[in-house]
């Protein structure tokens, strides 16, 4: 748990692109898999996914919260969000330009 939102927000993108890499390039790897493990693993990654960004996003401001610092769990919280929403944003720019040049 972390003060910083910027280190959090990175944290939390780090995350997705790791997770991303790996279903992206995972089948290149092991070829297609039909059985019934995939959607359990697809289940347990999204309640793992989940759990880590609850984590990252709320560990912080909930336990200044619980310490009586309110406007600082508002302020964490609101950055933290900000600072994705800027890395998405980065992303979704990205995307746009390699997609125009194809």
């Amino acid at each position: 748990m972390n003060k910083n939102p910027v280190w959090n927000a990175i944290t939390a993108a780090v995350y997705i692109i790791a997770i991303a890499s790996a279903l992206y390039f995972g089948p290149k790897f092991t070829g297609r898999v039909d059985n019934v493990l995939v959607p359990i693993t697809m289940l347990s990654l999204l309640v793992l996914s989940a759990s880590i960004m609850g984590y990252l996003f709320l560990s912080r401001p909930f336990q200044l919260y619980l310490d009586g610092d309110n406007q600082g769990a508002v302020g964490v919280f609101t950055k933290t969000v900000a600072y994705f929403a800027s890395i998405t944003l980065i992303f979704l720019v990205g995307l746009f330009f390699i997609s125009s040049k194809i």
